[in-house]
């Protein structure tokens, strides 16, 4: 039975104003440090007044991480998981990569194998990952979790059963206020090809892994287990557009399709839009 998969279209716009820097020192497990700034990031910490992040501060348990507008943040733990933040996001952890905490906005996330593990909570959904690589966005009453290599598990807090893994190029979109649904299918090597977590930093310490996954899932569509679609959404939320080929590869069109808050109507169970710009 063949499935259908949808163009990935996501993109954060401009380049980094700092170069990553072998240098860094390593943080301690409690703490990470700012290894790329772009535009206005700031650090709100509770014993100091909130102030510009800039290259290689340290950031405490329970700072607060925010980004304004078309600004980015990645941070970069001992254990080199690495959490990438897209403009509008707050985001602060504790406990190490044990507990992040993404109070809004978009993050991307790398866990290498042999590093602790990390678990991202999202409102009342969580994800916890080993050795993958995870993109969220949380927005009030929606949240999306793309997996591009690695697994992760999709969960909710207190739900007995509730729970679900995602495997590379997987999609879950929802409500976390509501069960967690079946995930669809979307297009990793879109996600390459367009994302500014990709294009706008370094290469990722395991970015071949997900070319590698990017490159299973050609071989599905070439010998059609795996089918391409037009639906895409450009842009945050849950709209959806039905577009033409030229158009998927248009990264910064707007859509003017309207969906229905925490649903995507009109998508086989196989199907999968993209995800949205940020």
């Amino acid at each position: 039975m063949n499935r259908e998969i949808a163009p990935f279209v996501l993109t954060v716009a401009s380049c980094l104003a700092t170069g990553f820097s072998s240098q860094l020192n390593a943080a301690p497990a409690n703490e990470a440090r700012v290894s790329h700034v772009k535009n206005h990031v700031q650090l709100e910490d509770a014993k100091n007044a909130p102030r510009r992040a800039v290259a290689n501060d340290m950031v405490p348990e329970e700072a607060i991480v925010r980004t304004g507008d078309a600004s980015r943040s990645e941070l970069t733990f001992s254990d080199e998981t690495v959490v990438r933040l897209a403009a509008h996001s707050a985001f602060d952890f504790n406990h190490g990569t044990r507990g992040l905490n993404l109070r809004e906005g978009a993050v991307l996330i790398q866990a290498p194998k042999g590093a602790r593990g990390a678990t991202i909570r999202a409102g009342n959904v969580a994800v916890a990952v080993a050795g993958t690589t995870v993109m969220v966005e949380y927005r009030p009453g929606i949240y999306k979790v793309l997996v591009l290599e690695g697994t992760g598990r999709l969960y909710r807090p207190g739900h007995i059963g509730d729970s679900i893994l995602v495997t590379p190029g997987q999609m879950v979109i929802g409500n976390p206020a509501e069960a967690i649904s079946e995930p669809v299918d979307v297009d990793i090597d879109r996600f390459l090809k367009t994302s500014g977590f990709i294009k706008d930093f370094p290469p990722l310490p395991g970015e071949k892994l997900i070319v590698a996954e990017s490159q299973k899932q050609q071989h599905r569509k070439s010998n059609k287990t795996l089918v391409g679609t037009n639906m895409v959404i450009f842009g945050g939320g849950t709209q959806v557009s039905v577009t033409d080929q030229g158009q998927a590869n248009t990264s910064d069109r707007k859509t003017a399709a309207l969906v229905m808050p925490h649903r995507v109507p009109n998508l086989s169970p196989n199907a999968a839009p993209a995800l949205p710009q940020n």
